[in-house]
């Protein structure tokens, strides 16, 4: 069993990882856990006792298959304790993150399972994000970053890269939530920032928000 800030530090190290798959390096988990790197290393060490890491000195640090496994139940309880606080409750998406990094720690598996089945298996989170199963895989659905469409290609929101509550409240007040049709009407060579039709209605965006919303074709 893992403590709370072991916990978080596996996260960190799996998100970090989720998608070069390169070892980690203790500087860019200092950062995420706004730390010094000397309590990094510290904390990496113990990890590695536990066998949930591998560690190199100057070569960074990689999950174990142990640790992977540990990561990733943590991730599915985050995630579904937001459907959870969104469905159930009524937070609105921008509102449950840090709720659910206090119950991601409750570990009791035949409550996670309960919640599953309570919520119907939901396989997203409420910002789009894939929700593993009890044997820790994902369906993965395919989608591309707004930017990254072409003038008339249009598709359905289907998640977020960036989740801060600013960036989500900014999502909402355009009326840019998942499950909405977006249509490319405009590119602006200049600065890349992109006309939409939204469900009949024209919103702009800036390159950087595009960059961060991801579409099913």
């Amino acid at each position: 069993m893992q403590s709370f800030t072991e916990e978080n530090y596996l996260k960190i190290i799996y998100h970090l990882s989720e998608n070069n798959h390169q070892p980690v390096q203790t500087n860019a988990i200092a950062e995420k856990m706004q730390t010094r790197a000397a309590s990094v290393t510290d904390m990496i060490k113990k990890l590695a006792d536990k066998e949930l890491i591998d560690y190199k000195k100057y070569q960074g640090v990689k999950l174990t298959e142990k640790g992977k496994l540990a990561a990733i139940n943590i991730v599915r309880r985050h995630r579904l304790w937001e459907v959870f606080l969104v469905e159930k409750l009524n937070f609105k998406w921008d509102e449950v993150h840090d709720i659910a990094e206090e119950l991601e720690h409750i570990r009791s598996a035949e409550l996670i399972e309960r919640l599953d089945e309570f919520l119907a298996f939901p396989k997203n989170d409420p910002h789009g994000d894939p929700i593993p199963d009890k044997q820790g895989h994902f369906d993965q659905v395919p989608f591309v970053k707004l930017s990254k469409l072409k003038l008339r290609d249009h598709g359905l929101i289907m998640g977020v890269s960036e989740h801060s509550s600013a960036f989500l409240k900014h999502l909402e007040k355009l009326g840019m939530t998942l499950g909405k049709d977006v249509k490319v009407i405009t590119i602006t060579e200049f600065d890349g920032s992109i006309e939409l039709l939204v469900e009949e209605k024209h919103i702009s965006v800036t390159r950087e928000v595009a960059k961060h919303i991801l579409i099913r074709i």
